[in-house]
Order: C-alpha cells, then structure tokens, then sequence
C-alpha cells in the first residue's frame, strides 16, 4: 500500500480526493456487477428448466414404453380365501374358483421324553422323498447323516443338529408338563414333498435311544406323522392339484394365492387398471403444467410491479415455450385417438394442460389406442407418438448438445469474460490510486519546499530591515 501524506503541507485534503477520484475509475465496476449478477440468474433459471425439461422428457420414455397402458388388477370377492396377482399386459378375464383342501408340509412329533432327557448314540440319515403311494420312496437328492453323540445330545442339541444339516427339513422342540418332542416339519408343502428319517441307534433296541426318532417304514417308534398334501381346487368347474398353495403356472401372467377352504364360489377377475393408467397421464399433465408455468413466468413482463422475469426476451426461453405449445398440439395418426384433446387433455388460455376425467375414462376403455398414441413408431418425427416426441424435444433442448444447454455454456463463457473486465477495472484503479497518490504527494512536498523557502525569505528580509534602521 502506498504511503500517503496528509497534505500537511499544502493543507489539500489528499486522501478524500484521491478516494474520489479512484471510485470513479471504479465505477464501470458496478454495471459489470450488476451484469454478472443477471447472467447468473439466468444461468440458474436455465439449469432448472433443463432440469424439468429432463423429467418431461424421463415421463416421456415412461409414456411410450409398450407396457405403459397394459396395467391390470387382480379382483377377488373373497380375498382371505382367494387371492390374485396379475403380470402387465395380462388379457381381462373372469374365472369362479373353489378350493377343496389346501397344500400342508409333512410334520412330525415324537412321543414325550423328560426333558433334557439324553437320546443315546447314532446317526441319523435324512431323506426327501414321495410318500403319495403309501409308502416311502426317495427323491433324487442323497439323504443327509446327522451323528447323535450319547450322553450328551438332547431334542434341543439335536433339533438346532437337523436345523444346521440343510437336509430341507426344520426341526424344534415342543415342551409342557408331559415332557418334550421333537417336532419336524418339511420346509415345502405337497404330497410328493415328504421326509423319511432313518436311525443306526447304537443300543440296537427299536424301541429305545435314538430309534424313539425314526419315521420310517415298518418301526413302531410311535412317531406321529402328518403326511404331506396337495392343495385341491377348481377353476371354473375344472379340477387342479398343487404342491403349493400358490398357482402360478397355470394361467398365464395370473398368480392365485389359495388360503383357505371355501364353501362356496370365489369370483376372480382380471381387469384394465384405470387408476395406474390415469396416474401415469396425471403425472405427465402435472410436468408439463410446471414447465410451462416457468417459463411463463420466467419470460414474462409485470406492468403493475414493473418487474421483468429472468428471461424476459431470451429468444431461447420464448422458443421453447412456443415449440413446447405447439408440439402438444400435434397429430399423432394410426388409432382412434390422434390428439391429446381426444382422450380428455385440454389446452387451455396460457398453455396450460387439464385433464376431462369422464373423457379420459372413456378413452382408457381402449387402452391399445392410447398406447398407440404415446408410442407410435413413424418414420416422420412429427407423426410419431407423444412420448416419442417427448424424448426427442427434451434431448433437442436439454440433451448434451441440446439449445438449453448451449444458452447456458454461452451464459457461462459470458460470465468468464465478465470476471476478466472486473478484474482489469480493478487493476486499472489500482494503478491510478498508485500514480495520483504519486503526484498528489509531490506536490505537497514541493509545496512544503516553497513554504519553507518563503519563510526563510521573509526572515531575511526582516533581517535586513533591521541591520538598514
């Protein structure tokens, strides 16, 4: 910083002078201020228009996907007996479903020992198999060895044993005051889902140690047993059988979820899901109207504030606007509907989108025309569908190369160059606070000079006038 004299000398007020004299070269530094404040404003404006511009063009794609209007529901007149799930696109239907029986695991439950009662040495082998002849027969799967280690192996050491095995079987202990059982279960339901439990008891006595667990063909270990079943119904009077309580395979995309036994006729539906479908178009209609809202007033002029928004002129903003406008009201040929006004989504003063709900409901009667008209494929862009149409404008002005994102790389270079006008104001004022503080103290020092020069005169003279008298 340089040193500045006070002007003691030539009693000049150097510093307020210089001050006033640097804030005028300053002074273009204001308008470049104000200048770099609007274009960050629009820059930002700009980053959210792209932003909704993105969503619109998002909902677009979601528009023209081919399953976007094959939403259904599944109906049941008796969802705790009868319950439906239904895969997009699945063809409306109606069916009267009765269940008989439905499928259980095989479980077991041996007698009642002490508790904490030691089972003895051996081994048990579990195997997964048919029990649906009467008798057991072995699934293709190798059955599983459990070692049982005598003095020390409970139900409840032996149950957690089974649980770690992964032999498809669960195990756990029931307790109350005649003692304990092992209780076993298959971890699938169905008749053909079974287990057989094999025992080499180290005491070879069948009825004793470890053979109190066997659940096996021709041994009375008097083991309890609950044999797997099938669940058993009918669709429309025809009879099905499966392992699980939940068909699936039978009807294509539908899913039936049987929970208990019925003692009369389940009514069950496949129907278009209107809701899904309207909320798909509502979300689109809400992103539109937000757009749009935004660059109204955006680009808009108050006479009575006498504010102009943000992008008040931008040929950019306005542009877009009016292509958004008129892109909307495009023809899309090929189906019944060929414009959004004839499914019930109205232009209205302003540009602003609203939805006939009556109308709309009665498009959705034919939902393979509404699809049609999002998701028409045309080699001439302006026939295509509207959620074509969407995508492409979206990427036209927000994609990489797109108008939005030009403007906004033109803003930002603009601001780079404002900052370098800034700077060089600033460093021009600098330099000139530097030179007046220069000459403004040379003058007041020579001033100083002249000063004392004068007062050395006048002593002089006074001396001389002294020595003369």
């Amino acid at each position: 910083m340089p040193i500045t004299s006070t002007g003691l000398a030539s009693g000049v007020p150097i510093a307020d002078i210089v001050s006033q004299l640097v804030a005028l070269e300053r002074a273009p530094l204001t308008q470049l201020q104000t200048q770099a404040t609007k274009y960050q404003s629009k820059i930002s404006v700009l980053g959210t228009l792209s932003s909704m511009m993105n969503s619109l063009g998002e909902l677009g794609t979601k528009l023209a996907d081919p399953n976007a209007f094959k939403a259904v529901q599944g109906n049941s007149s008796q969802t705790t007996a009868v319950g439906i799930t239904v895969a997009a696109g699945t063809a409306p239907t109606a069916m009267s479903v009765e269940v008989q029986q439905l499928a259980r695991a095989q479980s077991t439950a041996t007698l009642a020992v002490p508790q904490d009662t030691a089972m003895g040495a051996g081994t048990m082998r579990i195997t997964l198999g048919d029990w649906s002849s009467g008798s057991f027969v072995a699934g293709s799967a190798a059955g599983v060895d459990i070692e049982i280690i005598e003095g020390e192996d409970t139900l409840t050491q032996i149950a957690a044993r089974i649980n770690a095995a992964g032999a498809g079987v669960t195990a756990t202990v029931l307790r109350d005051a005649s003692g304990e059982r092992l209780l076993m279960r298959s971890r699938d339901t169905g008749e053909a889902l079974g287990f057989e439990v094999q025992v080499t008891d180290a005491d070879g006595v069948a009825t004793e140690g470890l053979s109190r667990l066997a659940v096996q063909d021709g041994v009375a270990s008097g083991v309890q047993v609950t044999h797997g079943a099938n669940a058993q119904a009918t669709i429309n009077g025809i009879a099905i059988e499966s392992a699980s309580n939940t068909f699936k395979d039978g009807l294509p995309g539908i899913t039936l979820q049987l929970s208990q036994v019925t003692t009369a006729p389940v009514e069950v539906s496949v129907n278009n899901d209107k809701a899904a479908m309207t909320k798909t178009i509502q979300s689109f209609v809400d992103a539109y109207n937000a757009l749009n809202d935004m660059l109204t007033s955006t680009t808009k002029y108050d006479p009575d504030s006498k504010v102009a928004g943000t992008l008040q002129g931008d040929s950019t903003a306005v542009g877009l606007q009016n292509a958004l406008r008129g892109m909307m009201r495009s023809v899309t040929p090929g189906s019944a509907f060929t414009t959004l006004a004839d499914i019930g989504i109205d232009i209205k003063s302003g540009g602003k989108m609203s939805i006939d709900s009556t109308r709309l409901n009665a498009a959705l009667d034919d939902p393979e025309a509404v699809q049609n008209l999002f998701n028409a494929d045309h080699t001439d862009p302006t026939a295509q569908g509207f959620g074509e149409k969407l995508k492409s404008f979206a990427d036209g002005f927000s994609g990489a190369s797109g108008t939005l994102t030009s403007r906004t790389e033109s803003l930002r270079a603009a601001v780079t160059r404002n900052t370098r006008e800034q700077d060089k104001v600033i460093e021009r004022a600098a330099r000139a606070e530097t030179r007046y503080l220069k000459q403004y103290n040379a003058m007041d020092a020579m001033v100083g000079q002249l000063n004392s020069l004068n007062a050395f005169v006048t002593q002089q003279i006074a001396q001389w006038n002294k020595t003369t008298s």
